[in-house]
């Protein structure tokens, strides 16, 4: 066999492993097509009624022996059935080939046969119903990781943004502020290209915008023009095809208060504002939210009850955490929640917010808003070798803290930014830890605890 004749070989086997993916349990095309099969039976059915009269009443004119032949008369009925049905499959199959490919080519990328896409997407369909409760980057860098697993995905975030272009436009406006929405929105969207940049494009101070992003101002007007804020952000999420859903904690305009401890004169003073409360460089003792004990957002308790898996970070812990734990409707749909509660503590300390902390502290902080018990696992980072900024020091675990809580560890912060999660690693130790948890073993386990 010559290398042309292996090639072909190869290339033949490769077509035809690759045809019968179509036949893979969960994509949804075989019940489809055996009702195709059966419809064109039907149809196959009523044609041979037809030419079985003309056989037997039609007179003996000139066209029946043309019928004759083209219906293979000469051949015995069993070769007959045999070559008209495989003849009539590979038409149906060539044709509803053809078809699917013509209608689904807008959405095929390039270098991805069609079968990859339609089963991708009918994995992710079926995916864990995965709850995200943070902030900042911590959070857009895990819902990347996630969205790789399933596409039943829901960021909530906080509305108590003050500060930069959310702050401003909030100021000027008076909507609620889009800046965490918008890069969530970014870190779901399934195409993070040139599409994804231009809706994250900061405008420079020089161009007379006051530094406002492209998404930020987008979603500004998508508000004017639908009349809610809701509503933008689910327009701002079509454009950009997300995979999941991005849901406000609530849509009361809030405010963040926090009682901070002054390093210098050990006084205590209010700090009013997201954006303020860590540049006082304190101690945070206590934050809430004026006014107080605003109603969540409808959807966002649902997506809560209904989820397999709800977590609680990674993020600022005072300032984009907490705020979403402090709308008392939130606590309450998390401890009532059936689904696995993971906390994620973060991999370093923040400036003005959690100088010294460890993994106790952040549970502890949150724990103060939602009540003890509620968490199923703790996630937390055990690689403290990477070279960090100097005012950031990282979050280290205590000893004593497995004997208080069910704690996971292990090497989890990104090689390049170490102080920040990896989120394929995160991602993947997620739903690794749900499937122990959740299986009978896990079950047996978990209940002893």
């Amino acid at each position: 066999m010559n290398s042309k004749q292996l090639s072909f070989k190869k290339r033949f086997t490769y077509q035809l492993i690759r045809f019968f993916r179509w036949f893979t349990p969960g994509i949804g095309v075989k019940r489809w097509g055996i009702l195709i099969i059966l419809g064109s039976m039907l149809i196959g059915l009523g044609f041979a009624v037809v030419v079985l009269d003309m056989y037997r009443n039609t007179p003996d004119t000139w066209y029946l022996p043309v019928v004759a032949f083209l219906s293979l008369r000469f051949l015995s009925r069993p070769i007959r059935a045999l070559i008209f049905g495989l003849g009539g499959l590979l038409m149906i199959v060539i044709g509803v080939w053809g078809i699917n490919r013509t209608l689904l080519k807008p959405f095929l990328r390039p270098g991805k046969h069609l079968v990859d896409t339609v089963s991708q997407f009918h994995k992710l369909d079926k995916g864990k119903k995965i709850v995200v409760i943070g902030g900042g980057t911590g959070l857009s860098s895990l819902l990347r990781g996630l969205k790789k697993y399933t596409a039943n995905l829901t960021a909530i975030v906080t509305v108590a943004d003050d500060g930069g272009s959310s702050g401003e436009l909030r100021r000027r406006i008076g909507i609620l502020p889009p800046g965490d929405i918008r890069s969530c929105l970014a870190a779901l969207s399934n195409d993070e290209e040139l599409t994804t940049q231009l809706f994250q494009y900061r405008f420079g101070e020089e161009a007379g915008l006051n530094g406002h992003s492209l998404g930020n101002l987008l979603i500004t007007a998508l508000t004017d023009l639908t009349g809610s804020f809701e509503e933008a952000v689910a327009e701002s999420g079509r454009v950009l095809a997300v995979q999941g859903k991005v849901f406000p904690s609530t849509l009361h305009d809030v405010r963040l208060v926090a009682q901070v401890q002054l390093q210098d004169t050990n006084k205590e003073v209010k700090v009013r504002g997201e954006s303020e409360i860590p540049r006082k460089g304190g101690k945070i003792k206590r934050v809430w939210l004026e006014p107080n004990n605003p109603l969540a957002f409808p959807p966002t308790i649902q997506a809560i009850l209904n989820a397999d898996i709800i977590i609680v970070g990674p993020g600022s812990l005072y300032t984009s955490i907490i705020p979403n734990l402090l709308v008392p409707d939130i606590s309450e749909a998390i401890r009532a929640s059936r689904g696995l509660r993971f906390l994620i503590c973060n991999v370093a300390t923040q400036p003005g917010e959690t100088e010294g902390y460890t993994c106790g502290d952040h549970i502890k902080a949150i724990e103060k808003i939602i009540g003890k018990g509620i968490f199923d696992v703790v996630i937390c980072n055990d690689n403290c070798n990477g070279r960090l900024p100097e005012d950031i020091e990282y979050v280290c675990i205590e000893d004593e803290l497995d004997k208080e809580y069910p704690v996971y560890s292990a090497n989890l912060n990104d090689t390049e930014a170490p102080w920040r999660h990896d989120s394929s690693k995160l991602a993947s130790t997620i739903l690794d830890l749900y499937n122990e948890r959740t299986g009978p073993i896990g079950r047996e386990f978990s209940s002893d605890l």
